[in-house]
């Protein structure tokens, strides 16, 4: 069997973490120990690439956190391990906040074989950003795109959110106009959701009612179309032949390798008859020791049957493409009916 695969890297530090956000991300506090991160991702990554039976890994994220925190000359042997293991088109994908985004940094990591950026502008109204704890202004949403076109960069992401507290139809319809107008290859578009053990739902903010979200969310549709760009899943939109690769794994429900704290990942055998998954060590410093040790997992499972069908059409029905009774039989190893 020589499927591709998918690779998630996990950065856990931030500058601040959001109050919206319920991602495995901690702010930084004093020292953060980069170097001895990166050498526990290289044991990990090890690990993982041997139970991985020599598939070609085709899309790599490196998510967080704020993975453009990271210096890259940290990174540099975790990106080269990445590289030696992946097919030569491998789609390898870098989040970035515009707080932390200089044009050396960004060519620096695009050197390293980094090809494509997800930046998490989140709006270019600076009093919306405020109102969401960023630490970055409108300004550096702007400067972080020029910086990673400055850097190489051909496929960018960017990162907006609509239904902010105390957003208009109008500021909603203005920050997608700006978006538009920079050129990505790719924009998602969330709607702000209030999420369990977050500042905002200890401390709900007041946001756009069902009504205005929709009105939101309809007209930044009809402007995205109307721009060239194609909807593919529920909050993505890019360019003909610019959908994010590893995403669509996701969604396609593939399998993908998973190193750093708190990742999960998910690898199927026997034609889905047989699917695996397993979360890391949640805390950094605890990932860290038990990631030197060789035993970075927290937990491993075996996905029942009864929970295959329920997993399969939550991913799959993120994505417009229509799947098959064969798609799901692959996926599952359950006979469609």
């Amino acid at each position: 069997m020589n499927n591709p695969v998918g690779l998630y890297i996990h950065l856990p530090w931030c500058l601040r973490k959001c109050p919206y956000c319920d991602f495995n991300s901690h702010s930084v506090r004093g020292v953060v120990p980069f170097e001895r991160y990166a050498e526990a991702l290289l044991v990990d990554l090890g690990q993982a690439l041997e139970t991985n039976a020599g598939r070609g890994i085709a899309s790599v994220f490196i998510g967080g956190g704020t993975p453009s925190l990271f210096p890259p000359a940290t990174l540099a042997p975790v990106l080269a391990l990445v590289r030696s293991a992946s097919r030569p088109e491998a789609e390898i994908t870098l989040e970035a906040n515009p707080g932390a985004a200089d044009e050396a940094r960004f060519a620096a990591f695009h050197a390293q074989g980094v090809n494509r950026l997800s930046i998490g502008i989140q709006s270019f109204d600076d009093r919306s950003l405020q109102a969401l704890g960023r630490v970055h202004q409108a300004s550096d949403g702007l400067r972080a795109m020029a910086n990673a076109r400055s850097a190489g960069f051909g496929r960018i992401n960017l990162d907006l959110m609509f239904a902010l507290p105390g957003q208009t139809l109008e500021q909603a319809i203005a920050d997608i106009e700006q978006a538009i107008d920079l050129g990505p290859e790719h924009i998602s578009s969330y709607q702000l959701t209030i999420e369990p053990n977050t500042v905002f739902h200890r401390r709900p903010p007041q946001l756009p009612d069902e009504e205005l979200a929709w009105a939101m969310q309809d007209a930044i549709g009809q402007r995205l179309r109307q721009a060239g760009y194609q909807q593919y899943e529920v909050s993505a939109w890019a360019r003909p032949g610019e959908a994010c690769q590893h995403n669509l794994n996701y969604w396609r429900y593939g399998d993908y390798l998973a190193i750093g704290a708190g990742a999960h990942g998910k690898l199927g055998h026997d034609a889905g008859r047989h699917i695996v998954r397993h979360r890391n060590m949640t805390v950094p410093e605890r990932y860290i020791e038990q990631a030197l040790l060789g035993q970075p997992q927290a937990q491993s499972w075996v996905v029942s049957d009864a929970d295959k069908p329920l997993e399969f059409l939550m991913n799959r029905f993120r994505l417009l493409e229509p799947f098959t009774a064969s798609d799901y039989r692959q996926g599952t190893g359950l006979a469609f009916e």
